[in-house]
């Protein structure tokens, strides 16, 4: 009728049940893993990727002063800062020695690079 109001009907919601579609309960997931503890490793020299800019700038003044192709110079530079930031600064110098071994480097541009590799480098 008019100006009547109505009730509502209070709805009542389905329970969902958890059908999981693989069957299993969570926690037998990590049942069969074992325990891994951490490994404690010494700390080592590596290059601060903080501090890769001005590594960069210096290390392209000593490679565009050497006799080194520029060509080259841009793929050593890179595998320099991927051994010193990865690996460590001790592999990073045992490569440029490699260069130097070449005949690549001098070694006053050895040395400046081995040292801007310790000026740049934190131990972690």
């Amino acid at each position: 009728m008019p100006g009547e109001v109505k009730k509502s009907k209070p709805v009542q919601k389905a329970v969902s049940q958890n059908n999981n579609s693989y069957g299993g309960d969570k926690s037998g997931a990590k049942k069969n893993k074992p325990m891994r503890t951490k490994e404690s490793t010494k700390k080592q020299s590596m290059l601060n990727t903080h501090k890769l800019n001005p590594f960069k700038y210096d290390m392209n003044e000593i490679l565009s002063a050497s006799r080194m192709d520029p060509a080259k110079a841009s793929s050593f530079l890179a595998s320099v800062i991927a051994k010193a930031s990865r690996i460590s600064t001790k592999a990073a110098k045992e490569f440029v020695k490699t260069f130097l071994d070449e005949g690549d480097l001098t070694k006053e541009e050895h040395d400046k690079i081995c040292k801007l590799l310790d000026k740049y480098s934190k131990f972690r």
